[in-house]
């Protein structure tokens, strides 16, 4: 990670071991929890693959394989901390989804260890 709004110390300091002005990568997990009424006629919220549709142009198309600090714009004035990451898929999916308000949680594994979820603006 690397903040145009901080200097090269303060980056080190924030950042740690993940300062790298030229990016660093990460082979993300990414979560999707979505609620509503179960429909009579399905028996499902959302048809799955309707769902993965939906993932794969909001998360796949959008940031695979991808340098986020030079390829995605979003992420030209936006740290892209996981935290920002989960934030940026959070509003494609719900630019996309037929009923954005179905959307529950945005969940992302950095690693093992280290997991983000994102439900909106919290007030």
């Amino acid at each position: 990670f690397y903040s145009p709004h901080l200097n090269d110390e303060d980056n080190k300091l924030t950042y740690g071991k993940c300062n790298n002005p030229n990016g660093h990568g990460h082979n993300y997990v990414v979560e999707v929890t979505l609620r509503g009424p179960v429909t009579t006629d399905t028996g499902m919220v959302m048809n799955i693959h309707d769902l993965k549709q939906y993932m794969n142009a909001a998360i796949m198309d959008t940031m695979d394989h991808k340098n986020l600090d030079k390829d995605v714009p979003y992420f030209e004035n936006v740290v892209s901390t996981t935290e920002n990451v989960c934030v940026f898929i959070w509003n494609n999916l719900k630019t996309l989804l037929p009923n954005p308000d179905s959307l529950f949680e945005v969940k992302i594994h950095e690693t093992e260890k280290n997991i983000v979820k994102y439900r909106g603006d919290v007030k």
